[in-house]
């Protein structure tokens, strides 16, 4: 989880290669927040050995889709769709990894 001064600003949660979790509050939106979760989230994916993160975002989140492109994210064939209503779509982006620089533990915000 990521503070502002103390006051919940977001978080991100990793898991089986997956970038899975990765939420701002709209408040701290455009304020470094998000960088800096998806960059904690692909250390810890970095530190559990994974040469490539996936993660699904709804097909209709562009604001999601551009924040992940810029950071040179690109969209995979695979999608699916959401099991709950109104049934979106979700679609696959993929990251190639970097080895964990020696030492890296994978720290905090």
């Amino acid at each position: 989880m990521a503070e502002v001064e103390g006051v919940p600003a977001g978080a991100v949660s990793v898991g089986k290669g997956f970038l899975s979790t990765l939420y701002v509050l709209p408040a701290y939106q455009g304020s470094g927040v998000g960088s800096a979760l998806h960059d904690l989230g692909l250390e810890r994916l970095r530190a559990q050995g994974f040469q490539e993160a996936r993660l699904w975002t709804l097909e209709g989140n562009d604001v999601g889709r551009r924040f992940y492109e810029h950071r040179g994210w690109s969209l995979t064939e695979e999608t699916r769709v959401v099991p709950y209503p109104p049934n979106p779509i979700d679609v696959q982006y993929a990251l190639p990894l970097e080895p964990a620089p020696s030492g890296s533990g994978g720290g905090g915000i």
